[in-house]
């Protein structure tokens, strides 16, 4: 057994949440009902301040600590994993994520995952802010989606970087390779978000209930030839993070990322294409979706700072050959 705390910033978002079901969306392994208990026998504070009733409403910039046991506690090991590091200092850590890498452990995926890496690269030298399982992980991008992502040094600069992604003043940009044309060709997607009623590993837009997202997006080129598909090149900007919010949103377009195995279309064929095509979009690794520049203000010094993440090999490779090939 082993005793752990749990501290969890509160963001926009969850702002109004009561504190058992905030809590039971952010902590995996526990139950309402064993949440309601720890509350209750004065487990969980606020601020410092021990909490015994569930339906508080929990406030902007709250830091909620939740101490509980773990039964037979699975601690992430470290493994020497290489890091493509963009930045660093003692606060912050910039990498470029590659594709296919989970950040953090969870189901099915205790190995070979960011975390692991930062271990035995940092050892305790990160944010515990999120627990056991995700020392300094702020943020996190899909598993076959990569690019820029920020980690915490400490638990003072996660904070900081939380109250940025809570206010959404965090940028980011994306760059993807989409099926299709997008009309109009720039523009802007606001909607709800929810998880989907057909599957619930994929997020679906909703009209009735869910969290706002909303995704900017601008089409840069068009690739169009006899011998491929209709490809276009976007750009996207984000004004909130939300789970698969680009793959969500590009459904509700009815269109999908290349390389896109959970959200991909089923009205998508492969006819009259060129070999090249097929090996190309084969050496794809993931889906053709890369966090490509990240602008934050450094939780310490206060500057605005901005980070750009290359191109990986395989989306690399398919846009230079979509440029030669195309009309």
């Amino acid at each position: 057994m082993s005793n752990n705390t749990i501290k969890i910033l509160v963001k926009k978002p969850d702002v109004g949440k009561r504190l058992d079901i905030l809590l039971n969306q952010s902590v995996d392994t526990l139950t309402r009902t064993s949440i309601k208990n720890l509350i209750k026998t004065k487990k969980v504070r606020v601020n410092k301040k021990e909490i015994i009733f569930p339906a508080k409403k929990v406030k902007l910039g709250e830091m909620i600590e939740l101490d509980h046991i773990i039964e037979n506690p699975i601690f992430p090991k470290a493994q020497k994993i290489p890091l493509n590091i963009i930045f660093e200092d003692n606060d912050i850590l910039i990498i470029n994520k590659p594709a296919g890498m989970v950040v953090h452990p969870g189901a099915g995926n205790f190995d070979n995952t960011l975390v692991n890496a930062l271990i035995y690269k940092y050892k305790k030298n990160l944010s515990d802010i999120n627990g056991l399982l995700r020392p300094g992980i702020v943020h996190r991008l899909d598993k076959d989606t990569s690019g820029a992502l920020v980690i915490a040094k400490n638990n003072f600069s996660h904070s900081e970087l939380g109250k940025q992604f809570g206010s959404h003043s965090i940028k980011r940009k994306y760059l993807a390779l989409v099926w299709g044309v997008i009309r109009p060709l720039y523009g802007k997607i606001s909607t709800l978000l929810s998880r989907s009623k057909k599957n619930r590993q994929l997020m679906a837009v909703s009209e009735l209930r869910g969290k706002k997202a909303v995704t900017n997006y601008k089409t840069i080129k068009v690739f169009e030839n006899k011998n491929i598909p209709r490809i276009s090149l976007i750009e996207f900007y984000l004004e909130t993070g939300r789970t698969h919010q680009i793959r969500a949103h590009l459904d509700y377009k009815n269109t999908s990322l290349l390389g896109d195995k959970k959200y991909k279309k089923k009205f998508i064929r492969f006819k009259n294409i060129t070999k090249d095509f097929e090996s190309k979009l084969s050496l794809l690794n993931g889906q053709a979706l890369h966090a490509q520049t990240l602008g934050l203000i450094h939780p310490v010094k206060g500057e605005i700072i901005h980070f750009k993440a290359n191109l990986p090999a395989g989306f690399k490779n398919l846009l230079s050959f979509l440029e030669k090939v195309s009309d």
